[in-house]
């Protein structure tokens, strides 16, 4: 199973915003230098983290964003559900499934028990637990500023 760039780059955004203490505001370019990711393609990215309640967005000359929850708050599990657009592991997930032994064959069944068990290890972990090494983080992302 492969995790789309989508759901890659939001946790990063996400990680990247724990870094910083909860009133500091931090702008896009920031995240994209850190990264080396297309500021365009984080402005999507960013504006759907913030309908979806994880990131504060502050418009204006002295805006820029936070997290809108406490790391604890912040589900793993949940946020991949959100960011993924479909589980579909082999055709025959799909609506279209044009597989013609779908109906005898028992990979399907086998591909679903493997997901639900990725999915349940997700939601075991929140973000607190990806940066607990915070100070480390942090450290990280100023060194390696440009």
């Amino acid at each position: 199973m492969r995790l789309t760039n989508y759901s890659d780059y939001s946790l990063r955004v996400l990680i990247y915003l724990s870094t910083e203490p909860n009133e500091k505001l931090v702008n896009i370019k920031d995240i994209a230098e850190a990264y080396d990711i297309s500021k365009n393609h984080l402005m999507k990215i960013i504006y759907n983290l913030g309908k979806m309640g994880y990131i504060e967005t502050i418009r204006g000359r002295n805006g820029g964003i936070r997290l809108a929850k406490r790391p604890s708050d912040i589900n793993i599990g949940e946020l991949i559900r959100k960011t993924e657009e479909d589980f579909h592991i082999v055709e025959c997930f799909e609506h279209n499934n044009n597989c013609v032994i779908t109906p005898v064959c028992s990979l399907k069944h086998i591909f679903n028990k493997a997901l639900d068990q990725f999915l349940q290890v997700l939601d075991e972990y929140t973000l607190e637990d990806i940066v607990q090494n915070n100070f480390m983080l942090k450290e990280y992302f100023d060194l390696n500023k440009k």
